[in-house]
């Protein structure tokens, strides 16, 4: 698989100094305060429009009753709100409708040694001809991805190549019918042919993770294809929700068996993005909540999860996927501690497009392995992505007054505001 990030040159003294542990003042360099090197793809221009958008998300209110009036909106096509959706909150945290549309983008964070994980966008997909549909775009975005170094992995959601209702059955354990065997089959087929053309590509897929009750499901199909396409190269990988509290077990679990069968194990470790559906849904059916008690659980199980990868860095090829500067400076300090190269393959740091630049081209700056979530599709396509940047990020996690503070602060240091 190509590298997830590319080395920046670094003069030879220092890096030898820091092979023999010289940490501390190495350390000065990664500082993700640093507004001047997160917003130096900006121009003042697109700052300027980066202020205001989250200046508008920052209120919650009023993502709410955009979020329900944009949808209908959508829905009923009219012409005026998708030109307005596109050139605001779509411009900021999708690379464009298409693959050819989303170049520039691509392009523009490649000059800041920033790669790119492609994701096709569009969601709620319900007939075997979406699924089929979204499996030829994802192979359409690995034959992509072959002719361009600047992206070496896309994504994937496997509720967009098999009915939901498929997994959950199959996560309950019930018997197959011939129906759902054959639709079983035709799923693992997708599968297949996904990750097939991206291990003869020498492109990465990321799976992504999904709601509790579908997700056992979901790992029993990328450990088929971890088993039959992992043996030399990580190209496939699982996602780790350690917002979970039984996920850090799940991952000492899934490297003991990747050991015994004989591969290597692909971990992208988020902290989650269901978190209020699973709480709500444990409740009305009884059953104890899979999510950690407070986010002081989740931020150890995560940190713990980097420190075992970090470990075992030869045998799982690792991405962090998070927007927790804790954890983005906790990899970074590991690496450099244990001497190991900046830009191994196999450690990978990875934030949304549109959000945490501070993290993405800091660290880029300092030479690690970085990369931007990149997603595409048509507007309408994408709106229900769009709604979960906004209202997830407004109400929940706060991170929209953090990216406002640190737009404010660049905009006051280029001396526009």
């Amino acid at each position: 698989m190509k590298k997830l990030g590319k080395p920046v040159p670094k003069d030879l003294e220092k890096t030898k100094a820091i092979a023999k542990g010289m940490v501390g003042e190495e350390f000065l360099e990664l500082n993700f305060a640093n507004t001047e090197i997160a917003f130096a793809h900006k121009t003042d221009a697109e700052l300027k429009k980066a202020a205001w958008l989250f200046g508008v998300m920052n209120k919650a209110w009023l993502v709410s009753l955009g979020s329900k009036l944009g949808l209908a909106a959508i829905r009923m096509k009219l012409p005026f709100v998708e030109t307005m959706v596109k050139n605001t909150i779509f411009a900021q945290f999708c690379g464009g409708t298409t693959l050819l549309e989303s170049l520039p983008s691509i392009d523009q964070l490649a000059k800041f040694n920033t790669l790119t994980i492609l994701d096709y966008g569009a969601e709620a997909k319900v007939t075997e001809d979406d699924y089929n549909q979204t499996m030829k775009e994802t192979i359409r975005s690995i034959e992509f991805a072959k002719h361009n170094d600047n992206v070496p992995v896309v994504s994937a959601k496997i509720s967009g190549l098999a009915r939901f209702g498929l997994l959950e059955n199959l996560q309950q354990g019930e018997p197959f019918t011939p129906a759902t065997r054959q639709e079983y089959k035709v799923v693992l087929k997708r599968m297949d042919a996904i990750c097939h053309v991206a291990c003869t590509h020498g492109v990465g897929v990321f799976f992504d993770a999904e709601e509790s009750w579908i997700q056992d499901s979901i790992d029993h199909l990328v450990t088929v294809m971890m088993r039959r396409y992992n043996r030399e190269k990580v190209v496939v990988y699982n996602t780790f929700q350690l917002y979970r509290h039984d996920r850090l077990q799940f991952l000492f679990d899934s490297y003991q068996l990747a050991k015994r069968g004989g591969y290597k194990l692909g971990a992208k470790m988020v902290r989650g993005a269901y978190m209020d559906k699973e709480r709500a849904r444990a409740v009305e059916m009884g059953y104890p909540s899979p999510i950690q008690p407070n986010k002081a659980a989740t931020d150890d199980a995560f940190n713990t999860a980097i420190r075992f990868c970090v470990d075992h860095y030869e045998e799982i090829a690792s991405c962090n996927a998070s927007h927790n500067a804790d954890s983005a400076r906790l990899l970074a300090e590991l690496i450099v501690e244990k001497g190991i190269p900046r830009n191994h393959p196999h450690l990978n740091f990875c934030q949304l497009y549109g959000m945490s630049d501070h993290l993405t081209f800091n660290l880029a700056e300092a030479g690690f392995n970085v990369a931007k979530y990149v997603v595409y599709g048509q507007v309408s396509e994408v709106v229900p992505y769009l709604v979960r940047r906004a209202e997830e990020n407004s109400s929940v996690t706060g991170d929209m007054s953090r990216e406002l503070e640190l737009v404010s602060r660049e905009m006051k240091r280029r001396k526009l505001s």
